[in-house]
């Protein structure tokens, strides 16, 4: 195990010593051009800066997926096919449970802009493209965390989604009011059927058949969805787990190649040092830091997702007199003491997509995960096990 001091030099001073030194910057990269990926994979080549978004528009379709009502995935879009669309936008409503979707007003609803697009075309001219699942958190939903997964498909990759029942907020609140809840928890399950429908694109998924590598696939979650990703190591293709306020180990695999655990050093709801406990159990390479600041909703939009009136989800909820708000506000941690989102948000994204493209997509030559903390001050306490 090998620990490394935080440092103090910042993302800029890191960006002006490379292109001192000769070395690529977000300003003097090249135009973008076919590079090779793993295996015969073709894709396009993406700004040195793993924080910097990627050359695809993202696109986003709703689908279903077994027992799954809701699916989403986001993917590399023909580039040019966005313009003059709209982006997407997502109604946290439709997460509540059935009888209190019609609660709150249009004039008053938190909606979710996304940097994305509905229904754009496939870029079928490159992959096949390696896949990410990302799986939510207690009380959350398939989109709690846009920024992050549409940054991820925006540097080429598949990233899908769902609305785990047993899981989503509705049926978190069906606990405590009267309604019908979408089905028992069976994360597992809903994890192995996720990879399988991508493995054989089928029906909702036919347009992503023959450009989806299969072998290699991540397993990413927040809170007790990271707990589901860490479980998640046997399942076919898994390479790279990536938990955010997991405290559960990853355990070894003979796919795994790569885990990444992150904790907000301001998460009471899962203490950093449960999120270090479970990596320190976990299977090698291994990577951890924690993020100066961060609460437990860092790693999802949610604190940031306000109404026109700037009140958050759970503001508007106790407006409303929602059933079961108040217990569910147990697990919404914000606060103005906390690292802003988008400052978490590039934080997460040079570690995730590091991690992600070095070991999916075969990328070599740019940042590694362990200048996480030279790049950010406020990646802090960074270790690793080789």
């Amino acid at each position: 195990m090998t620990p490394r001091a935080p440092s103090i030099v910042s993302k800029l001073a890191v960006s002006l010593a490379l292109a001192a030194c000769g070395g690529d910057d977000a300003t003097t990269d090249p135009p973008v051009q076919d590079i090779a990926g793993c295996d015969g994979a073709t894709l396009l080549s993406k700004p040195s800066d793993p924080a910097a978004r990627g050359p695809w528009p993202v696109g986003a379709r709703t689908v279903s997926v077994g027992r799954l009502g809701k699916v989403e995935v986001w993917y590399p879009a023909m580039r040019g096919s966005e313009t003059g669309k709209p982006t997407a936008r997502y109604d946290i409503r439709q997460a509540l449970n059935a009888s209190q979707r019609g609660t709150i007003s249009d004039a008053d609803n938190p909606w979710q802009d996304c940097d994305c697009y509905r229904d754009l075309p496939l870029d079928d001219a490159h992959g096949p493209y390696p896949a990410v699942v990302f799986v939510h958190g207690t009380a959350a939903f398939r989109h709690q965390s846009l920024p992050i997964v549409t940054h991820w498909a925006s540097r080429g990759f598949i990233v899908i989604a769902a609305d785990h029942p047993g899981l989503v907020l509705g049926d978190i609140l069906t606990m405590l009011c009267p309604d019908t809840p979408t089905g028992s928890r069976d994360l597992a399950g809903d994890i192995a059927a996720e990879i399988a429908a991508l493995a054989a694109p089928a029906g909702d998924l036919a347009f992503l058949a023959g450009h989806v590598d299969a072998t290699r696939v991540a397993v990413a979650g927040h809170s007790a969805g990271a707990s589901a990703a860490a479980a998640a190591t046997a399942l076919p293709g898994v390479r790279v787990v990536i938990g955010m306020a997991g405290n559960q180990a990853a355990a070894d695999s003979s796919t795994l190649e790569r885990v990444l655990f992150m904790a907000g050093d301001m998460d009471t709801i899962v203490q950093p040092s449960a999120v270090k406990n479970a990596w320190s159990m976990s299977a090698t390479p291994r990577h951890y830091f924690s993020i100066v600041g961060g609460a437990h909703l860092a790693f999802s939009d949610l604190c940031e997702t306000k109404n026109a009136a700037g009140k958050n989800l759970l503001q508007i909820a106790n407006d409303y007199n929602l059933c079961g708000a108040g217990a569910a506000g147990l697990l919404f941690q914000c606060d103005s003491a906390f690292i802003p989102g988008p400052e978490a948000w590039d934080i997460i994204d040079f570690a995730t997509t590091t991690v992600l493209e070095s070991t999916l997509q075969c990328a070599t030559g740019g940042p590694t995960i362990d200048q996480v903390d030279d790049t950010y001050p406020k990646a802090h306490n960074y270790e690793e096990a080789l």
